[in-house]
């Protein structure tokens, strides 16, 4: 997740006001390895767009992420529960907020927190379907050097970091 998202999500909580989200329609829209994505779907991620405040196909992005779990899911990738549970937590406490605030903003943005939730399963997953790729293809587990030069070699730039005290 983003640190502007992050920040996003904060600042959003601290003006919540509790409102009923709006009644999303159930419409079949696309139906993607037997998948069905509906139209409610594509508004909640519509919202999250809007959260994260990115331009995107929310439709695409949906499709997107339902191609990425079905290959994940054939790689016999499982997130459990318990696993977005903990994740959905560490979100709530990194940015200094109770669970109750996060599902407030999740409910008051139209995401809502069954729809984060499942982003966070996807994006589990999807990061351990691309490790599992990557050391299929190196022979076995790849070094923080090795995926470094494996970026560099294919014209992207060193990752950097800076830490703020």
């Amino acid at each position: 997740f983003s640190a502007g998202f992050a920040l996003l999500v904060a600042a959003t909580s601290a003006s919540i006001t509790m409102m009923t989200p709006p009644a999303f329609a159930s419409q079949i829209k696309y139906v993607v390895n037997n998948v069905p994505i509906t139209t409610g779907d594509i508004q909640h991620r519509a919202a999250f767009l809007r959260l994260q405040r990115k331009k995107g196909n929310a439709a695409e992005e949906m499709i997107e992420q339902t191609l990425r779990v079905a290959e994940a899911k054939r790689l016999g990738i499982r997130i459990s529960d318990a696993q977005v549970e903990a994740a959905y937590q560490r979100f709530a406490t990194n940015n200094k907020m109770q669970l109750k605030q996060l599902d407030g903003v999740m409910a008051q943005s139209g995401v809502g927190k069954e729809h984060f939730k499942e982003f966070i399963r996807s994006q589990m997953a999807w990061n351990q379907a691309l490790t599992a790729r990557h050391r299929s293809e190196s022979g076995g587990a790849l070094s923080e050097q090795d995926v470094v030069r494996r970026m560099l070699d294919n014209g992207g730039n060193k990752p950097t970091a800076m830490e703020y005290m």
